[in-house]
């Protein structure tokens, strides 16, 4: 297997890490920080606003059962793009939309699937697509967080349940063996 990376901030990592765990062909997903200018940056201190880091997730799947245009899709699906630095509640540059290619391929592939999301919006996509920038995993206790405690969390419950229902409603040919769609 020829694994491939897909680096994207969509607002909170733990809504988006639990929709594309569930995904086909993903074999792991990682919650984490990226785009800032801090070093080895906490929750704490990018949740201030202040370091230029995303919330975001590292997508590690494989490309011969789902191409990474398939998972650009499902991100631009699973979120609002056309919400500058925020999602819903939560608001600051570091809930913002973004894309950060690995490779001149994933850039090209990610303007495409901008512009193809562009059609399934009323308001204009702003969706970064930003230069592959330093990874800095999450806290533990970050990692799998709806998997691990979403029915004792209100946020989890209130926000990322929600979310989850509709991917798997909307993608259930796309789903995991085992996960049952909404």
């Amino acid at each position: 297997m020829a694994e491939e990376i897909a680096t994207l901030a969509g607002g909170c990592f733990w809504c988006v890490e639990a929709v594309f765990d569930d995904v086909i062909g993903v074999t792991s997903v990682e919650s984490g920080y990226i785009g800032g200018s801090l070093e080895n940056p906490t929750y704490k201190q990018v949740c201030n606003g202040d370091t230029g880091h995303a919330e975001a997730v590292r997508i590690r799947f494989d490309p011969d059962v789902i191409g990474y245009d398939d998972l650009l899709d499902i991100f631009f699906h699973i979120h609002d793009p056309t919400q500058l630095n925020r999602q819903g509640d939560d608001v600051g540059t570091q809930y913002r939309s973004a894309i950060f290619p690995n490779s001149e391929a994933q850039h090209v592939a990610a303007e495409a699937a901008r512009t193809r999301a562009a059609a399934d919006w009323p308001d204009p996509i702003v969706t970064t697509i930003e230069h592959p920038n330093t990874w800095y995993e999450a806290e533990d206790y970050h990692q799998d967080y709806f998997a691990r405690v979403g029915d004792q969390n209100p946020y989890c419950m209130a926000v990322v349940a929600p979310k989850l229902r509709k991917f798997r409603k909307s993608y259930a040919a796309r789903l995991k063996d085992g996960v049952v769609a909404a």
